[in-house]
C-alpha cells in the first residue's frame, strides 16, 4: 500500500483537493472552521507530495547521468 502511495502521490494529492471542493461547495451547513482546517491539512499535504516528486525527479536523473557515464541505458 506505502509503494502504491509513493508511486501516485501526485494524483491521490489531487483526487483530495478536488473532493475537498466538491464537499465545501455541495455541503453547505458545515462549519467554515472544518473547511479551513481540511485547507490547510491539503495544503501540508502538497509540500509532501512536491517533496516525494522532487525525489523522484533526482533519482531519475542520477540514474540517467550514471548510465551515461557508464555508457548503459
Amino acid at each position: 500500500m506505502l509503494t502504491f502511495i509513493h508511486t501516485h502521490s501526485t494524483r491521490l494529492y489531487a483526487i483530495a483537493a478536488a473532493a475537498l471542493a466538491l464537499v465545501a461547495y455541495y455541503v453547505p451547513d458545515l462549519p467554515t472552521e472544518l473547511i479551513l482546517a481540511l485547507s490547510a491539512a491539503i495544503l501540508g499535504t502538497g509540500e509532501a507530495v512536491q517533496r516525494i516528486e522532487d525525489a523522484k525527479t533526482t533519482n531519475a536523473v542520477t540514474n540517467t547521468t550514471q548510465a551515461s557515464a557508464t555508457g548503459t541505458q
